[in-house]
């Protein structure tokens, strides 16, 4: 990317291009890692991740980090029903208690539902 950024998107296996829609749930995670928090924060990133994935309307996830170090993650869930089985996930909420403990300098959390979703492109 531009700038010296980095991005990486992952759209359920097998599917293509997420579908994006009126009505799914957007979580935008924005953070600031600790000096020492690799190469762990990278190892429990992957496994939840994959852990994310495997909840049911799990729709896409996309990860940037910008020249100055601040990562943004968004993702996206067919639901709020889906959404909090994701955020209450017992894994999940340890490795937030971890993130908080040994990976983040500092963070913030957006969640909303999607009131109009448009895309365009060319196949």
């Amino acid at each position: 990317m531009a700038g010296g950024a980095e991005a990486t998107t992952s759209a359920p296996s097998g599917t293509g291009p997420a579908a994006f829609g009126d009505g799914q749930v957007v979580t935008v995670f924005r953070s600031r890692l600790r000096p020492d928090a690799e190469p762990a924060y990278g190892e429990v990133a992957a496994e939840m991740l994959a852990a994310a994935r495997a909840v049911p309307g799990f729709v896409d996830f996309a990860h940037f980090t910008a020249e100055d170090g601040e990562q943004v993650s968004v993702v996206t869930f067919d639901s709020w029903a889906s959404h909090r089985a994701w955020r209450d996930d017992p894994r999940h909420r340890e490795v937030q208690r971890r993130g908080r403990a040994e990976f983040y300098a500092g963070y913030s959390i957006q969640v909303g539902e999607v009131g109009t979703s448009r895309s365009w492109g060319v196949p």
